[in-house]
């Protein structure tokens, strides 16, 4: 005769195959105790925040990198050993670096004291990532340099927004090297498939050109969704919006090139769809606009700049600052 029982556990089930006429198993051993859940992190109070020097309105920046070149032949190019020296200096200034994602989602998750800083790489240039026929991040190039130094300083974590035309880094046919990135962290923004001018192209063109990248992200990384664009040029289309929402597409942020820090994404001066950039630089013409320039004004006394409360849930600010953005509200806790 079948048995039709559905079974519990324990001693219920013991008795249950009994009487289906099995013999009767050993009763399971009990299971081990459970670990006591991690403490929960103390709560940031304006005692704790004033501690560490909590400024979760002061700037961010978010800096612009292209190529990497033995012989620079544009502000746009910097040496492989100036780059290492940028990631160095930031690392030593305790600066953590986090994607643009990050940054417009408002919940910046660093630790208390440090600073935020968005490393990010336009038109998917070779020097910036190629992988070896191992699977490798080829030496070289610049996110092989920052795995290299975030390997050094265990605090820096190895991110970065990296912006893409079609064809990246040489050409990635089967998107090996998109997935790579995306895999390890890294944010694959849109640059537009053809490197566009939004500002001259028509608005169906400019429309076009945003939706095909995302398309072709999306294609070479399934299941991924682009968050943030980098304008081309730094131009945006005469319907600013059209920058972060079309058909076929809708994002969190746009890039400018710009030429200074960015406003905390807490401050009410903070523009997602316009959010300025630094270009890498320490010498030559408009060095003044440059990273170097801006990284030393940042670490003065007077430098207004972003310092985490450790805490991603609060949003800690002198009192002298004034008040948060309306989207930051429900978080503020002055001192």
């Amino acid at each position: 005769m079948r048995c039709l029982f559905r079974f519990g556990a324990g001693f219920t089930a013991v008795l249950a195959l009994a009487a289906c006429g099995g013999p009767a198993p050993v009763a399971p051993a009990p299971a081990p105790p459970r670990p006591a859940p991690a403490a929960a992190p103390a709560r940031v109070t304006p005692a704790t925040a004033r501690q560490v020097g909590a400024d979760e309105l002061g700037r961010v920046p978010v800096l612009m990198y292209h190529r990497l070149a033995a012989q620079p032949k544009s502000v746009y190019d910097r040496t492989p050993a100036d780059f290492t020296a940028e990631l160095e200096h930031l690392a030593a200034e305790d600066y953590v670096p986090i994607t643009t994602a990050e940054l417009v989602s408002r919940r910046i998750d660093i630790p208390a004291g440090a600073h935020p800083v968005v490393l990010t790489f336009d038109d998917g240039d070779p020097t910036t990532f190629r992988l070896t026929p191992q699977g490798q991040p080829e030496p070289g190039t610049a996110i092989r340099i920052l795995l290299d130094v975030a390997a050094a300083h265990p605090r820096f974590r190895p991110v970065a927004s990296v912006y893409v035309n079609e064809h990246p880094f040489g050409g990635d046919p089967d998107g090996r090297a998109l997935r790579w990135l995306a895999d390890h962290g890294f944010e694959v923004g849109n640059h537009t498939r053809h490197h566009t001018n939004l500002r001259t192209a028509t608005e169906a063109e400019a429309t076009a050109a945003i939706a095909e990248e995302d398309a072709l992200i999306r294609q070479a990384i399934p299941g991924y969704q682009p968050k943030t664009l980098a304008l081309p040029y730094g131009s945006r289309p005469h319907r600013a919006g059209l920058a972060v929402q079309g058909p076929g597409y809708a994002y969190g942020g746009a890039l400018l090139v710009g030429a200074g820090p960015s406003p905390s994404p807490c401050s009410a001066k903070f523009d997602p769809a316009a959010i300025p950039r630094i270009r890498s630089q320490s010498t030559g013409k408009e060095a003044e606009y440059g990273s170097a320039h801006w990284l030393d004004e940042l670490g003065a006394a007077s430098g207004h700049r972003y310092t985490s409360d450790g805490d991603p849930s609060t949003v800690a600010y002198p009192r002298s600052e004034g008040a948060v953005a309306p989207e930051c509200a429900g978080a503020g806790l002055a001192y």
